[in-house]
């Protein structure tokens, strides 16, 4: 029977569900692509202007159509850019979020929590928190991964920082790291000397599973992570329990994309 104009035999997004990902609004991949195949050819454009979670870009990748995506926030991008990764390998190309340190600067000067959620996703962590600091105190992010034959998972700790710091941020996250694996402290501004030395002599975390020492308090610059630097810790590709993790998708040729922009 051709379809009618109330759809009932799609389902809603289950937290059991393989592709939640545990954003709010998600919509379930099928109806987007009927959507699409209703309303598009392969080849066309498909303009997503309130993205979220990247549901109708992955519909469009797997469909052979070309794609823009845009939201406002920072946060959705980085799960976008996570799922088109995890779902084609895609790196996708973002228009709008800071490519240097003066763009990183103007950002944090006009929305601190925007910055602090595109900080986070220059090292994957998963923020804590909506506007405001998560529910353990003085985290603003995590990264969880798997370092033993328990599979226990474990905790990296991020704190970020847009404004100026000094070395009582670093006492004051070798306090809350206490417990973690690691802490990591982003910072916008560089690290003074004393802010370097107390967090050497925070001493290290050994890895059981690659056998390894790892410093547990790490200072990283933006300007750093800009250039290609990144948490010292067991690899997240093969550790990494921080995001749900999109699964596989096939398409009989990729998808073009066209870009995906953060407002």
């Amino acid at each position: 029977m051709p379809a009618q104009s109330i759809w009932t035999d799609v389902i809603n997004i289950r937290s059991w569900h393989k592709e939640d990902l545990g954003y709010e609004t998600q919509k379930p991949i099928a109806l987007l692509e009927r959507v699409i195949k209703a309303s598009s050819n392969e080849g066309d454009i498909v303009l997503d202007p309130f993205c979220g979670c990247g549901t109708a870009v992955v519909a469009a990748q797997k469909l052979n159509r070309k794609w823009i995506g845009i939201d406002i926030t920072h946060l959705a991008i980085a799960l976008m850019r996570n799922r088109l990764k995890d779902s084609f390998g895609v790196d996708a190309e973002v228009i709008g979020e800071p490519v240097d340190l003066a763009s990183a600067k103007a950002l944090a000067h006009q929305d601190r929590y925007q910055f602090q959620w595109w900080a986070l996703s220059l090292i994957r962590a998963r923020p804590l928190g909506e506007k405001k600091k998560g529910a353990d105190k003085g985290i603003d992010g995590v990264i969880h991964f798997i370092d033993e034959v328990s599979g226990t998972p474990k905790r990296v700790v991020v704190q970020v920082k847009s404004g100026h710091v000094g070395v009582n941020a670093i006492r004051e996250l070798k306090a809350v790291a206490a417990d973690e694996a690691l802490g990591i402290f982003i910072t916008l501004e560089p690290p003074t000397a004393p802010m370097q030395t107390e967090a050497i002599n925070a001493g290290c975390y050994h890895s059981p599973g690659w056998n390894k020492d790892y410093p547990k308090i790490q200072i990283l610059t933006i300007e750093e992570l800009l250039h290609g630097k990144t948490v010292d810790m067991p690899p997240q590709t093969q550790t990494s329990v921080t995001f749900a993790r999109a699964p596989r998708v096939s398409t009989k040729e990729p998808g073009k994309q066209l870009g995906m922009s953060s407002g």
